[in-house]
């Protein structure tokens, strides 16, 4: 079952209509039941991982919650301190076990073939491991109510069908948000009512999510497909490398609206995970903006403890070197993910270099900051760094990347005239269509940069128009989104991470 799927649709509402109905004590049982039927639906096969990682984590929870409170009593006795260390030890096992069937259904090939190039044989075995679907999103949601409960900053959690619920909730297993147990398991505890105004929200955010995925990502998808898979000539590859920034914005985009609208039928509100990404100024401003979930986690359970940027300026730009690694290396088992989160790393690391050189030569030329131009400046030069560095995540190949970004450089401005540009699936009228759809996007984006959410000024027109505005986009949607048979769109991008 596809989140954008008739059938999907259906489930929800079932879902939605059966919990306003039942007392509120009772939902969080509804939502395990769902989520697990949910996920039963869409790999099987992965729910002896998931319930794997779901109890190996509870149940240490519960062991190590004495740790963090005997750590804070400075007069216990030895036995205890004996006691404590051995919790210390499950804690440590649980980390591992569950980092160990990340890496396992996730990398094992990835590992397989560089160690028997790296070796010039063939001890490694291959094998062909499926990895099960949503394992990079929910093995983080594990680990990090662990870590919280360890740290003494969360208390474990008795009820296994609440934990079980936290860890694999429907709308957020396949492709996130990475949500903290401190947020989800309290609105499990303490619902709260689903009115209309809150039903409408949902609906909107959903509607809004299903136009980003099926009428700009899926259609964006065919011409970006047709560039990557023989290299176009040189304006056509740097359109084909433009839309790909887009298409997956769109597309992880559009899912996030679609889930945390979802919640949001369900009464429970789930973290928000983009703030207008490339209106960023600067490349930190831009991980503050995308993939809000995944770069909170990557600072909050990696970067921290590995000192962060409290011992010095050498260990600080490792730490950031290292993280951006590691997220690379979590989008994909290839080495052109890794590259990526390499280039976003140097990314920063030159930004704080240079940034002694860019005060000075603010000062020397008197530019005001505060103007329009030098924030559009800025955000120009940011979009091209990301749009550069999506090349390599996108690519199938270092080689292929890097023939991608060299034709992308040949300036072939005949092709837009030339009838060139309308043979890569995509022809005028769609054309057409993706570019007034991203103009849409983009008005969405600086609205909501402005603080202007677009969901509440419709809600706020008279009936009417917020009827009009509401069909015309439902008939857009369906009318133009690209479907598959039976209604079924195509898989989201983040769903393969």
């Amino acid at each position: 079952m596809q989140v954008v799927s008739l059938a999907f649709l259906a489930f929800l509402a079932i879902i939605s209509v059966v919990n306003i109905i039942i007392p509120r004590k009772c939902r969080y049982i509804l939502l395990f039941l769902a989520s697990m039927g949910f996920y039963i639906s869409i790999d099987i096969k992965g729910m002896f991982v998931l319930s794997l990682s779901i109890l190996s984590t509870y149940l240490s929870g519960i062991i190590i919650e004495k740790t963090a409170l005997l750590s804070k009593d400075r007069s216990v006795s030895s036995n205890e301190k004996k006691e404590a260390a051995g919790r210390n030890i499950v804690f440590i096992a649980c980390i591992v076990v569950n980092v160990c069937l990340l890496l396992f259904f996730k990398y094992y090939g990835f590992f397989s073939r560089n160690i028997n190039s790296l070796l010039g044989t063939d001890r490694v075995p291959m094998l062909s491991i499926v990895a099960p679907i949503g394992i990079s999103f929910y093995i983080l949601k594990a680990l990090s109510y662990l870590i919280d409960v360890k740290r003494g900053t969360l208390k474990a959690e008795k009820n296994l069908i609440k934990y079980a619920l936290y860890v694999s909730f429907f709308t957020q297993i396949v492709s996130g948000p990475i949500d903290r147990a401190g947020n989800l398991i309290s609105q499990f505890n303490f619902p709260v009512t689903v009115d209309f105004d809150r039903f409408r929200d949902g609906f909107l955010q959903i509607l809004w999510g299903y136009f980003m995925k099926l009428v700009l990502a899926d259609r964006m998808a065919i011409f970006v497909s047709a560039v990557y898979s023989d290299v176009k000539p040189g304006t056509i590859t740097f359109i084909g490398t433009l839309l790909y920034t887009f298409e997956i914005y769109c597309d992880f985009g559009g899912y996030s609206h679609i889930v945390i609208g979802a919640s949001r039928l369900l009464g429970i509100d789930v973290k928000n995970n983009f703030e207008s990404p490339y209106l960023a100024a600067s490349i930190s401003e831009f991980w503050r903006r995308w993939h809000i979930s995944l770069s909170s986690w990557l600072k909050d359970y990696i970067y921290i403890p590995l000192g962060g940027n409290r011992k010095g300026t050498f260990r600080k730009h490792l730490n950031i070197l290292i993280v951006f690694a590691v997220s690379g290396l979590w989008h994909g088992a290839n080495w052109t993910f890794i590259i990526w989160g390499l280039m976003h790393g140097v990314y920063q690391i030159l930004g704080y270099i240079f940034k002694p050189l860019r005060d000075r030569a603010v000062r020397v030329f008197k530019v005001d900051r505060n103007q329009l131009s030098h924030r559009c400046f800025k955000i120009a030069v940011t979009f091209s760094l990301v749009n550069f560095a999506w090349i390599f995540f996108r690519a199938e190949s270092v080689s292929q990347a890097v023939e991608i970004a060299k034709r992308s450089f040949e300036f072939t401005p005949w092709v837009l005239t030339n009838g060139d540009l309308y043979k890569q699936g995509l022809d005028s009228a769609n054309l057409l269509l993706v570019l007034w759809g991203l103009i849409l996007v983009i008005c969405v984006d600086i609205a909501n940069y402005k603080g202007y959410i677009i969901r509440e000024k419709i809600m706020g027109l008279s009936l009417w128009f917020r009827w009009a505005i509401m069909i015309a986009a439902i008939m857009v949607t369906v009318i133009c989104g690209i479907w598959g048979p039976g209604y079924d769109a195509a898989s989201f991008i983040y769903q393969q991470f």
